[in-house]
């Protein structure tokens, strides 16, 4: 297992990375404190998202519509489909995120981290430019 990479106050600890699996996945473990959010809604260009409730209850907007995953629930976004999510209560959210293929390997989110740690407009470029180098697009683009 990998170390966790804190975006934010998201944690996320990879399991399998595309590197381990010859690109057929990114296997991680998201987790989500309450009241957190994502912040940029996003789609993904080049692959489908599987995510399985753990622990707690995320509400997700999947193209507009409102869905709640909670333990041992799955939901599956394709390819291209917009999407964000939440956690509202007051118990943390863990969730077991599967990309297929794999693309992204850890180096996303701690390029991300990186990027989210600079300031004003110059963390809000970098983060664009690191979102655009994995084909992860924002949802108002």
């Amino acid at each position: 297992m990998h170390h966790p990479i804190h975006v934010g106050n998201l944690s996320v600890t990879f399991l399998k990375s595309c590197h381990e699996t010859h690109g057929h996945a990114d296997i991680f473990e998201m987790t989500v404190p309450p009241h957190a959010h994502l912040n940029v809604g996003h789609l993904h260009r080049d692959y489908d998202e599987t995510i399985i409730g753990m622990n707690g209850i995320t509400t997700w907007t999947i193209d507009g519509k409102k869905v709640q995953v909670g333990p041992g629930q799955q939901l599956h976004i394709p390819r291209g489909v917009a999407h964000t999510y939440v956690n509202t209560s007051r118990a943390t959210a863990r969730m077991l995120c599967i990309l297929t293929p794999g693309m992204i390997g850890p180096e996303y989110f701690r390029e991300l981290a990186a990027a989210i740690d600079l300031a004003g407009n110059a963390g809000v470029s970098a983060i664009a430019a690191v979102m655009a180098r994995y084909g992860v697009i924002p949802a108002t683009a």
